[in-house]
C-alpha cells in the first residue's frame, strides 16, 4: 500500500512538473490547424452543448500554441478508487490524413462515479500519427453531476527530443467526483487490456 501511494505521488509530481514545464504558444507552424478550424470542428462535433468551447480552446491556445493534431470521439470511465476509460475515435492531421484510435487507462486516486463522453482531444507536436500510439498520463480532476465541459493535459517523452502533448475536452453525462492520476494508452485496434 505505502509502495502504491510512493509511485501515485511521484507520477503526480512529474506529470505536474512537465505541465508546468510545457511551452508556451509559439506561432503557427506547418500543418497546425488554426484556433477557428478547431472550434469549429468542436461545435460540428458537440452541438449545442458547446457553449463554452470557444473559450477553452483560446485558453488552451493561449498556453499551448496551435495543435498540430486533434482527434473527435466518444468515450465511457467509471471508478470507485481505481477507475478505468475506454475510448474511440478518428485523429486528423493535416500531414497524414485522418486515422481510426483507440484509447484506454487505468486511473487511481480518490475518485468515484462514472461518466459517458463525447470527446475532442487536441494534440501538440506530434511528428506523425503513428506517434500517437503510445502511453500519455496526467492529473485529472472531475466534480459533476449530470454534466458539462472539462479538460486535462496529458504528456508523453519517448518521442526523442519532444514532448507530445494530448488534451482531452470532455462534455457528457454522468456523476463524477474526485481527482486521480493515471494514463491514456492509444492502439491501432481496440482492446479490453488498459495496461
Amino acid at each position: 500500500m505505502a509502495f502504491s501511494r510512493r509511485i501515485v505521488s511521484r507520477l503526480a509530481a512529474l506529470i505536474l512538473l512537465a505541465t508546468c514545464l510545457a511551452p508556451a504558444a509559439t506561432a503557427a507552424q506547418e500543418g497546425s490547424y488554426s484556433t477557428e478550424e478547431i472550434v469549429g470542428a468542436g461545435h460540428q462535433f458537440f452541438g449545442k452543448l458547446s457553449g463554452g468551447l470557444a473559450t477553452m480552446v483560446e485558453e488552451i491556445v493561449a498556453r499551448y500554441g496551435l495543435p498540430n493534431g486533434y482527434i473527435i470521439g466518444q468515450e465511457g470511465s467509471g471508478a470507485f478508487v481505481g477507475g478505468l476509460r475506454y475510448g474511440e475515435g478518428i485523429l486528423y492531421t493535416k500531414l497524414d490524413g485522418r486515422k481510426p484510435v483507440y484509447w484506454q487507462g487505468p486511473s487511481l486516486g480518490f475518485d468515484f462515479g462514472g461518466d459517458g463522453n463525447r470527446t475532442m482531444m487536441l494534440v501538440y507536436d506530434l511528428p506523425s500519427s503513428l506517434a500517437i500510439y503510445r502511453r500519455f498520463g496526467g492529473v485529472n480532476g472531475s466534480a459533476y453531476l449530470v454534466g458539462g465541459l472539462s479538460m486535462t493535459v496529458l504528456a508523453n517523452t519517448e518521442v526523442p527530443e519532444r514532448t507530445v502533448y494530448v488534451v482531452p475536452i470532455r462534455s457528457g453525462i454522468g456523476a463524477r467526483l474526485g481527482i486521480n492520476v493515471g494514463y491514456l494508452k492509444f492502439t491501432q485496434r481496440p482492446t479490453l487490456n488498459p495496461f
